[in-house]
């Protein structure tokens, strides 16, 4: 890990009231290497390689942490395995239907969203993203048969 973001990893976790570990920074540090939103098994394949000790237990409990402490934003569990996301200002997703890759939209792309229907009584909306299916650049190429 680079100095400067072992300094803002350390802010990071003061702000959110968490302790430092070694584990944590290099979970954390990998998520800000991996492209998109990678899953935890993809975590801990890249977190194994610097620390071989380490449990896809330990990995899940990191990234819940950090989701609970506001260090991470958690997006929606129904594409199979829980998806973190190091981007926690506000914005939106496309997902692909085919390879389940997650990419970000910014806020700005889209109108802002508003409930039009009728809402659980005492339900409280902390934030909204909208999440937008169809099928990535890499997946809707035509398959050669060369």
């Amino acid at each position: 890990m680079q100095p400067e973001s072992q300094t803002d990893f350390r802010e990071l976790c003061r702000r959110n009231g968490l302790a430092v570990t070694h584990q944590r920074a290099i979970i954390y540090q990998s998520l800000m290497s991996a492209p998109g939103h990678p899953s935890p098994e993809e975590v801990y394949d890249v977190v194994r390689k610097q620390i071989p000790s380490i449990s896809l237990a330990t990995v899940y409990k990191t990234l819940h942490t950090f989701v609970e402490s506001g260090v991470l934003r958690e997006l929606s569990l129904h594409h199979g395995s829980i998806r973190v996301d190091a981007t926690t200002e506000p914005h939106h997703h496309l997902v692909c239907t085919k390879c389940k890759a997650v990419f970000d939209l910014d806020e700005d792309a889209l109108k802002p969203p508003k409930l039009l229907g009728k809402i659980p009584k005492g339900f409280r909306v902390d934030r909204m993203s909208v999440e937008i299916h169809g099928v990535c650049q890499k997946c809707s190429k035509p398959v050669s048969n060369h």
